[in-house]
C-alpha cells in the first residue's frame, strides 16, 4: 500500500488508491471547491463513530492537508483521535469501500465504523 503523506501535517494519512477514489468522487460532484472532510464524532458501538464527507466551509481550526488533487479536512477536536491513521479504499469481490486504520482505537465494533 502506498501512503500519500501531507506536507502541512492532518493527523491521518490516505493510501494512493483512497486518493484516487476521492478524486473521482470530488470530480463526479462538479464542484472545485470541495474538501474531504474526515471527522469523530460521539456515538457507535464502540464509543466513537467515523464521518466522511464533501465539505465546502473550511474554518481557521481545520487542520488542512493537500494529497495530490484531494484536499482533506479534520476538525481541532477530532485531530488527536486520528493522529496517526490511515485512510484507505479497496475494491475486491469480497471488500468493497474505505476504511480507517487508527492506531488510537483500543477496541472496535464489527461494522468496522465504530472504535473505542
Amino acid at each position: 500500500m502506498t501512503l500519500m503523506q501531507s506536507s502541512t501535517g492532518t493527523p491521518i494519512s490516505l493510501s494512493g488508491q483512497a486518493v484516487a477514489k476521492v478524486a473521482e468522487l470530488l470530480t463526479a460532484e462538479g464542484d472545485e471547491s470541495l474538501c474531504l472532510r474526515v471527522a469523530v464524532r460521539a456515538g457507535g458501538c464502540s464509543g466513537f463513530s467515523y464521518e466522511m464527507f464533501f465539505d465546502g466551509d473550511v474554518a481557521d481550526s481545520d487542520h488542512v492537508a493537500r494529497f495530490e488533487t484531494v484536499t482533506v479536512l479534520v476538525d481541532a477536536a477530532s485531530a488527536p483521535l486520528l493522529a496517526g491513521a490511515t485512510l484507505t479504499y479497496s475494491d475486491g469481490l469480497q471488500d468493497s469501500g474505505f476504511s480507517i486504520e487508527n492506531p488510537n482505537a483500543q477496541r472496535s465494533c464489527g461494522c468496522g465504523q465504530s472504535f473505542g
